[in-house]
């Protein structure tokens, strides 16, 4: 696809290198002469110097032959005057950035008007990805799949934990094709596991299963399944307000710390039932007299991941509360991955995958479609959702004697909205939809899993 990209902050970089790996031809606008420069370099794009909200720059990028006008920019305006001119000057499809709460209500008729195919909010999708982790505070990350009836779940293992030690056939005979096991990272290791595989202590394991099949998981192996009452959330921004209105809605508490004590007021009377405190959330004692050591689930949200990761480590050191630790720095994941700082949210990452998502689910496909895209273990691995139309080269062939290629794992079928564990003996049909992992990138198409002849 022919890609043009607004705005080279953290999204924008992000989308053009995942982008760029999938063979798409990609051009960049930004005004800053030295960011266009780098990642021209780096990646191999074509770069203009320019406002993405000029008919001229935009002519000179491209727009006429594009396919695609994604803009990420920091200011929801000049997002959506970029789609709008887009739109007029190469009826291109078009994503906007948009994340200011003023406009939260009016997504939908902005988006219908303006014609814009799809509008992602950064702070939103984060929040998002925080309750659903709230809400099985044993699970470091949780991906939706199937409309909600399919869920990939991360949890670290532990040395008490009766799977350490067990291999992966053993496991799969206890739990009665409930749950399977469909990526293990063991340090900078990830391993799509066969039958002979056998778990360790500190392994970070991703398990697929339907919602009430992993909370019977977790039962039977003695994982505690205590459901979070309470949150306190250190840092008054944009994810704040939108995961506190989430966590509110469904009858958990909240209090908000922030040192801005105009914030502090704008935030009693946009979230008037959850408790806001004017202070130092870097203070440890402000966090003890706020009670710290009695609640349930802490969430690190200041602007400065630096001060995150120290509040989250402070925090592990106090009390065994479910961690979630906001970063935006997506290059030192390498460092901070080893400090275990409970589920760690890359806003940023997560806006791109969304989009990366939607481009994938656009390009033309023969035989299924890509309904769902998930990138698993901090990127290294990727969940596919697909949707079997007729002349699938992988229907009506038991699972056991498909040509698979390495590294890629079929997870479950939906089938009618019944989801099966499969097992060697079951075969796809038109009208499923499957999931696939995999360490391979790049699969567009359910026939890509397959060996080539």
């Amino acid at each position: 696809m022919n890609i043009i990209i607004v705005g080279c902050g953290k999204v924008g970089r992000s989308l053009v290198e995942q982008l760029s790996s999938e063979n798409h031809d990609i051009s960049i606008v930004d005004p800053k002469a030295y960011v266009v420069q780098s990642m021209v370099d780096m990646y191999d794009v074509f770069g203009i110097v320019g406002n993405g909200a000029s008919y001229n720059v935009l002519t000179e990028v491209g727009v006429e032959e594009a396919d695609l006008l994604i803009a990420v920019t920091n200011s929801d305006e000049l997002n959506l005057l970029c789609c709008l001119i887009a739109k007029k000057a190469g009826k291109c499809a078009t994503i906007a950035r948009v994340s200011n709460p003023v406009y939260f209500d009016e997504i939908n008729f902005i988006k219908e008007e303006m014609g814009i195919s799809m509008i992602i909010n950064p702070e939103l999708a984060a929040a998002s990805e925080m309750s659903r982790i709230l809400r099985i505070p044993t699970a470091m990350e949780i991906n939706s799949f199937a409309k909600g009836k399919v869920e990939l779940l991360k949890f670290v293992l532990r040395k008490s934990s009766i799977l350490n030690g067990m291999k992966m056939k053993e496991i799969g005979e206890r739990m009665r094709g409930e749950v399977l096991v469909c990526a293990v990272e063991r340090q900078k290791d990830v391993f799509i596991p066969s039958g002979d595989f056998v778990l360790q202590e500190n392994d970070r394991i991703s398990i697929v299963a339907s919602p009430r099949s992993a909370s019977k998981f977790f039962q039977k192996i003695g994982v505690q399944m205590n459901p979070v009452r309470n949150v306190m959330i250190v840092g008054g921004s944009k994810t704040a307000y939108y995961l506190s209105k989430k966590l509110l809605r469904i009858g958990i508490s909240v209090k908000i710390i922030d040192k801005d004590f105009d914030r502090c007021e704008e935030l009693s009377v946009l979230l008037p039932k959850a408790v806001i405190i004017h202070g130092n959330g870097s203070d440890q004692e402000v966090l003890l007299e706020e009670g710290l050591l009695e609640t349930d689930a802490f969430v690190a949200l200041t602007n400065f991941d630096e001060e995150n990761v120290f509040l989250s480590l402070f925090v592990k050191g106090q009390t065994p509360a479910k961690l979630i630790t906001k970063v935006k720095r997506v290059s030192y994941n390498h460092i901070i991955d080893g400090l275990d700082l409970g589920s760690l949210i890359y806003p940023e990452y997560i806006t791109a995958q969304y989009i990366v998502q939607y481009v994938r689910a656009k390009q033309n496909s023969i035989g299924s479609n890509i309904e769902n895209l998930y990138k698993i273990v901090d990127g290294k691995a990727e969940a596919l959702e697909f949707h079997i139309e007729e002349h699938a080269p992988v229907i009506g062939i038991p699972l056991q004697i498909l040509p698979l290629r390495d590294q890629i794992l079929i997870c479950s079928i939906n089938r009618n909205g019944t989801v099966k564990i499969p097992t060697g003996q079951d075969m796809i049909q038109v009208g499923d939809t499957v999931i696939v992992v995999t360490t391979k990138t790049g699969l567009h198409d359910i026939s890509d899993i397959l060996k080539k002849e």
